[in-house]
């Protein structure tokens, strides 16, 4: 209901977010071996593209970035429609042998980035894969924890977390908190 919206980062704070993030992945990876950045369609694809820019600023060159669609993974894809809309999966460079960071915008029960970590073992096999996200609001459902975060939301059940970046985001980049109709 739009009346119960809440905007619990403003565009200000969110910008802060991500700059914090981008500083703490490029500081956990030396220039020399960047990581890739995967950004899981749509949510983490803008905020892969945000985090690749801070890190091409302290590192002086440009992290790889590939965009992932995660629809055929998802254990529920059958029941969200019979005849789901698939994305496209831009990863054009190897990842095997090589650090990536999978990039979502919220984590909520985990069950995405589990679509998502199938999604690219059948990629290849990287030497490592961490999960960057803005906003863990918890309620997992499966034992995935994010290895870098934006901030800590304690959300009800019954409330969704918004994260509005890029075009789309009419009023600025903001973090809204909803309730969910039922």
């Amino acid at each position: 209901m739009p009346g119960q919206d809440k905007i619990i980062f403003n565009r200000s704070q969110v910008w802060d977010m991500v700059s914090d993030l981008g500083k703490r992945l490029a500081a956990a990876y030396p220039a020399e071996d960047p990581p890739a950045l995967v950004g899981i369609r749509s949510g983490g694809a803008d905020l892969a593209l945000r985090l690749r820019a801070v890190m091409a600023d302290i590192y002086g060159q440009t992290p790889e970035l590939g965009l992932m669609d995660i629809t055929l993974y998802r254990d529920d894809w059958t029941r969200l429609h019979h005849r789901p809309k698939v994305g496209k999966t831009e990863i054009d460079f190897p990842i095997t042998d090589r650090p990536v960071i999978l990039v979502d915008d919220v984590l909520y029960t985990g069950r995405t980035v589990r679509a998502a970590l199938d999604a690219l073992i059948d990629l290849g096999r990287p030497r490592r894969i961490e999960l960057a996200v803005l906003v863990d609001r918890g309620h997992r459902e499966l034992p995935i924890q994010p290895d870098f975060v934006g901030a800590v939301v304690k959300t009800a059940v019954d409330e969704a977390v918004d994260v509005l970046l890029g075009p789309e985001a009419d009023a600025g980049d903001q973090v809204i908190l909803r309730r969910r109709a039922d």
